[in-house]
């Protein structure tokens, strides 16, 4: 009950600082997010809302990293574990991590009711809170954008959610 409240308490704060930039005229570009103990950064117009992770219904013969399907405020969504796609196997994971895991929906606007399970929130960020970037590396899937560098020497993997949900292999969950 402490973790939805903290999510709750989060997903308030995130909010706050949305509309403050919005006010500031600052340009908030992504959602940081963490998977499978990798940063990635979610473009916020592509992004949709965060939900802790609530009770999966599993879909019999679908792929691995597609864990089920999930009621989010009476809309039936697909739950794709991000790490397990990316790497193309699920990390260990413990029963404390399914406890605090959250899931993000994709906007209503790319018109599919997805959400990607992911580690925990980082916050938003925008192109001023790195000192750099770099183009994806070689061989990277089509959906990876740039890879920012904060001031830490972290490296955050941008992901084009419109691109990612319209990859046939993305769309095709039976295994």
């Amino acid at each position: 009950m402490a973790n939805r409240e903290a999510l709750r308490d989060l997903q308030s704060r995130l909010a706050s600082r949305l509309q403050a930039a919005k006010a500031e005229g600052l340009s908030i570009s992504w959602l940081a997010v963490r998977a499978g103990g990798l940063d990635y950064l979610l473009p916020l117009a592509q992004s949709g809302e965060i939900f802790p992770l609530p009770a999966v219904q599993a879909v019999p013969y679908s792929q691995p990293w597609f864990l089920g399907v999930v009621n989010l405020r009476g809309g039936l969504y697909g739950v794709v574990d991000l790490a397990s796609y990316i790497a193309g196997k699920a990390p260990v994971r413990t029963e404390q991590y399914w406890a605090e895991a959250s899931v993000v929906t994709l906007n209503a606007a790319l018109e599919i009711n997805c959400s990607l399970l992911i580690d925990s929130l980082a916050g938003l960020r925008h192109v001023g809170a790195f000192s750099g970037s770099e183009p994806p590396p070689e061989g990277a899937p089509p959906y990876f954008g740039n890879r920012y560098v904060d001031a830490d020497g972290s490296r955050w993997q941008e992901i084009n959610l419109q691109q990612l949900s319209q990859m046939s292999e993305f769309l095709s969950i039976s295994a």
